[in-house]
């Protein structure tokens, strides 16, 4: 082939990609479709359900193109159409957030500018902006400055991150994961035991520690296990604590379960995904002892609101997170002599990753602390309200929720369970707000988290309004 051959070639393809790069004007009428179709969207959040029954139509590649019009109504007749509606104030189950809109404009810039946020050395003020947040996470928590951390997808791979920093630190590998001694609540998230497979310690002998009426771990059987263990020969080394389960929002007595971690040399590892933000709060209280945790994790899509996609983990032994996960190679030697520490990739799975900190760091510049730690403040008092509420209507609830989830059922004369979950059915099939449900003590229960930043007391009156017509149909058929 000759030159000449390879340049027509060459132009020719140049040609068919160019739609890749849209002109200015185009961009221009590109970019005011997509505001446009979330302008309305915001604009129909307090009227559109927050759950949605629906079968799903087709989303296929087809390989050819198509106007963005046409897209833009695929997306919003089978993803907003469908399902939770999770930017919606009547979500209130599982554990919500909302999703702000600076938190979209961040992510507008990181994608628009798209830094490789990995490597300090490739992108300098991407990896400061990371590792600034992670700076007021620690003052936020009173970890000390030699400690380290990184931004990730969520709870779950700041947990895995977490766990393979304490199971290295403690050597625990080969025959000695047998005799390896995990301590957790019963109301602990999955994702521990998810955490725990997937780094190669499924084996190890798990303690699931009763709670009490509180739903909070006992520490005081705790501390008795942790000595049974060590006397029968096994090998304790790590206790989860959790500040806010999913379940039912509990704080564990995090102090109590720090000294027992202290006495006995065990990793203290602090979930705090969902409760976390709350120390902005009058709650602060509860958290006393999240300061010695060995690690901890909090996500910033539950309590800073921010679109889903980015948790937070704390380590206080760096060496032993970089030990666990930095890893180098030839064609990356251009980067082999910065700070290990500032380049978020050396401390976790991640290589390539989303720049997740501009959507933290963006928000908190534009509106500072206040506004966040009032909105949470406002989701406390708004569980009680509702509480009181749902108890006029004749339910029995929870416990005092040290945070914004509680749960309720209805004393129904028959098979409880049964009823309640008719009536967890009426209400999805209602849908103007959104509950999910749980056991708690072999009983089903309803669940109602509040935190998305669009939930006020109008949302609430809403949901009990919906919950007393729903039992009305249940109680008509029962």
């Amino acid at each position: 082939m000759t030159k000449a051959d390879l340049i027509s070639q060459i132009e020719d393809l140049e040609e068919q990609s160019s739609v890749l790069e849209p002109s200015e004007g185009e961009r221009a009428a590109l970019t005011r479709h997509v505001t446009g179709f979330a302008a309305s969207f915001i604009n129909r959040l307090s009227s559109t359900n927050a759950f949605q029954s629906k079968i799903l139509q087709s989303v296929a590649i087809t390989g050819n193109p198509s106007p963005l019009t046409d897209i833009l109504e695929l997306y919003n007749s089978e993803v907003v159409g469908t399902g939770i509606n999770a930017a919606s104030g009547g979500h209130l189950g599982y554990i919500p957030g909302g999703g702000i809109y600076a938190g979209a404009l961040a992510d507008y810039l990181a994608a628009v500018t798209n830094p490789f946020a990995g490597a300090y050395f490739a992108a300098p003020g991407a990896a400061a902006i990371e590792n600034e947040v992670v700076h007021w996470l620690k003052e936020l928590f009173s970890f000390p400055e030699t400690a380290t951390g990184c931004l990730s997808s969520g709870g779950s791979i700041s947990t895995l991150i977490a766990l393979t920093a304490a199971r290295d630190k403690h050597g625990i590998k080969g025959t000695h994961v047998y005799s390896a001694v995990v301590y957790l609540s019963s109301h602990v998230h999955h994702s521990v035991q998810k955490a725990l497979r997937i780094i190669g310690l499924e084996d190890v002998v798990l303690r699931s520690i009763p709670t009490d009426t509180r739903h909070r771990m006992d520490a005081q059987v705790l501390a008795d296990q942790v000595i049974a263990d060590e006397q029968s020969g096994l090998h304790p080394f790590l206790v989860v604590g959790t500040a806010g389960t999913t379940d039912t929002g509990a704080v564990d007595p995090l102090e109590a379960l720090a000294d027992i971690a202290e006495k006995h040399g065990l990793w203290f590892h602090v979930d705090a995904a969902y409760g976390g933000f709350f120390i902005l709060t009058d709650k602060k209280h509860l958290f006393r002892g999240i300061e010695r945790a060995d690690s901890l994790i909090v996500d910033p899509h539950k309590g800073l609101f921010l679109p889903y996609g980015v948790g937070a983990v704390l380590v206080k032994d760096r060496h032993a997170v970089l030990q666990s996960h930095f890893y180098t190679a030839n064609y990356m030697q251009d980067a082999a002599d910065e700070e290990l520490a500032l380049s978020p990739a050396n401390l976790s799975p991640e290589l390539t990753r989303h720049f997740r900190g501009l959507r933290v760091w963006l928000p908190l510049q534009l509106y500072g602390t206040k506004p966040f730690a009032a909105c949470l403040a406002e989701k406390l008092l708004l569980v009680n309200y509702f509480r009181l509420g749902v108890q006029e209507l004749g339910f029995e609830v929870g416990p005092d929720p040290d945070l914004s989830v509680s749960y309720f059922y209805y004393p129904f004369s028959g098979d409880s369970n049964h009823l309640n979950r008719l009536l967890l059915e009426q209400l999805h099939a209602d849908g103007e707000v959104f509950f999910s449900s749980s056991q708690v003590d072999s009983r089903f229960v309803i669940r109602i988290a509040i935190l998305s930043f669009r939930t006020n007391r109008s949302t609430v009156d809403a949901a009990l309004a919906m919950i007393e017509r729903c039992l009305q149909r249940v109680r008509a058929n029962a």
